[in-house]
């Protein structure tokens, strides 16, 4: 099983340190440290491994650290900086494995640009030395690069011309969209073995800055000084301590504080079961503090997190999922109300972020989401878009035959009108409501409002709303239906259907990006016997398939 729960005591791959207000996030990759025998992390390559240890550090530095307004990451081995995604590991790994690892580490970058953009705590990169494939990647997530000028590092982007595969986690992307480096230089660059080093990769807008070794120092810590005095995070704030996250697992149930999820596998499903806040929220901003990470938002946003991680790595064919909620609406709204008119602490907005990011991994997961809305539930404000991310939603009208629990209702807050964007810049509801900007802001005047089935059905918030003689069927029937269509079909179909409206960085990674990704790693010019990626340091050339499909 793969476990995405670690701490900084148990790194075996980066070193986290402090300096006042900038943190220093240093690559020292453990060689034998890989996740599974059969390879080597040579020259600082890595695995899923390594990127697990460098989310848990990324969501610390937000935490723990609010005083940290810059982190530089660099490598603590001499003379490399980081050689990418493993080669080995890559070509002995199963489809969905790739698959699902260039998607976290995927999610992980975007983490990083997340705190640079929003949290204000920039991310250097200081190369020190030769940085390929998926290390330049890394350095692309930065906000900011830069490199020693020995004569002997390089970026690059090498994928094409030695693996035939593409640089997964959105390198490509990358240098269009965000460094802006020309469309015929790029094509260049990423056909270039051996990369480009010094003042082009300047002139190129590959990195930023390049200094001799003599200066290289001086010009990180000069770059980190600038972002410290840019930066709105708090230089006195005290962080809040990410606990050991507490979670069972027995037989097919996994259980969290908030989260309880059930798997049916001859139904291929997973019961997400997510429970409201029993208490009202912290008054203030202060008590949010004592409360750190037993605060309910921020408990809710790891626990679901973890799960989604697990379900996703772990659960493979388990292809439906199923949210239910359950709890007083009125404690969530309550909860809502406090982060919304508070979005201006540094706590508060974390916790937000975190609910933002947690929420997006379930839109680029590749499983079928359908909201089940029974009576008890509590799809309010946070918890609607649990709802609204899926790619149906079903609400009882009404209530079951000798049942005394009142029936379902939904309710908007401020929660659900900018707080939780997708990838595509737009909230939930203005991606459901594409081109009807009156639709979503007289929904916004309808905050606070119980609406039941047929009412919410016709705001267009749930798909079907039927009454208790149909639902067992309706729900029974979707899910059958689910389990019999091709897997691939359906990641395709929701894939496409998720991510309407305007593309963004974001979108175009995790739309079009992993979409030829995951299509040119089945390819035999990739992993065939006569591949690349098998062959990758044998001597033996490649023998292509020379058709373009």
């Amino acid at each position: 099983m793969i476990e995405f729960r670690t701490n900084p005591e148990s790194y075996r791959h980066w070193q986290l340190s402090i300096d006042g207000r900038v943190a220093t996030l240093a690559m020292a990759v453990d060689e034998g440290g890989g996740l599974r025998d059969g390879y080597e992390l040579k020259l600082n390559s890595y695995d899923l491994g390594v990127d697990i240890e460098l989310y848990d550090a990324v969501q610390r530095l937000r935490f723990e650290h609010p005083e940290v307004a810059a982190v530089v990451m660099t490598s603590a081995k001499d003379r490399i900086f980081c050689a990418g995604a493993n080669i080995r590991m890559l070509a002995t790994s199963s489809h969905d494995h790739k698959v699902n690892f260039c998607k976290f580490t995927n999610e992980t970058r975007n983490s990083i640009e997340d705190a640079s953009a929003h949290s204000r705590q920039i991310y250097i990169a200081a190369v020190n030395g030769p940085c390929a494939g998926g290390g330049y990647e890394l350095a692309l997530a930065c906000d900011q690069i830069v490199m020693i000028d020995d004569g002997a590092t390089t970026v690059s982007l090498p994928e094409v011309p030695l693996l035939a595969v593409l640089p997964g986690t959105g390198g490509l992307t990358r240098l269009s969209d965000k460094r802006k480096v020309r469309r015929d230089r790029a094509d260049f660059f990423c056909t270039l073995e051996e990369g480009i080093r010094g003042q082009r990769a300047v002139d190129w807008r590959l990195i930023d800055e390049i200094a001799p070794r003599s200066k290289y120092d001086d010009a990180v810590a000069a770059r980190a000084a600038q972002a410290v005095a840019a930066s709105d995070r708090p230089a006195e704030g005290q962080g809040i301590a990410l606990t050991p996250l507490q979670r069972t697992i027995d037989g097919d149930s996994i259980r969290y504080s908030t989260l309880a999820v059930e798997i049916d596998r001859i139904a291929r499903t997973a019961s997400l079961a997510v429970q409201a806040p029993i208490q009202a929220p912290p008054a203030d901003t202060d008590a949010i503090q004592t409360q750190g990470a037993d605060y309910w938002p921020l408990r809710l946003a790891r626990e679901l997190d973890d799960a989604i991680l697990h379900l996703r790595s772990n659960e493979n064919e388990i292809g439906t999922w199923l949210f239910h909620t359950s709890g007083d609406s009125e404690l969530v709204a309550a909860h809502d109300a406090i982060m919304a008119a508070n979005q201006d602490h540094w706590l508060v907005r974390e916790v937000t972020l975190y609910l933002k990011r947690t929420l997006k991994r379930i839109d680029v997961t590749s499983r079928s989401i359908f909201a089940v809305i029974e009576p008890a539930s509590c799809f309010t404000g946070t918890l609607l878009e649990l709802a609204l991310a899926a790619d149906r939603s079903y609400m009882l009208d009404g209530q079951f035959e000798g049942d005394n629990r009142p029936p379902a209702t939904m309710s908007l807050t401020a929660m659900n009108f900018g707080s939780y964007d997708m990838v595509n810049g737009l909230t939930r509801l203005q991606s459901r409501f594409l081109d009807d900007a009156d639709t979503v802001s007289a929904l916004e005047q309808r905050q606070g409002e119980a609406m039941d089935a047929l009412a919410a059905e016709d705001a267009g918030l749930v798909t079907f709303a039927p009454d208790d003689i149909d639902w067992e069927d309706e729900i029974r029937i979707a899910i059958e239906e689910r389990a019999a269509f091709s897997p691939d079909a359906l990641t395709g179909m929701e894939a496409n259907l998720r991510f309407g409206g305007p593309e963004t960085l974001e979108s175009k990674i995790f739309s079009r990006l992993s979409a030829w990704q995951n299509w040119i790693f089945q390819r035999p010019n990739a992993v065939g016997e006569t591949g690349a990626l098998p062959l990758y340091g044998s001597g033996q050339r490649s023998e292509f398939d020379k058709r373009r499909v």
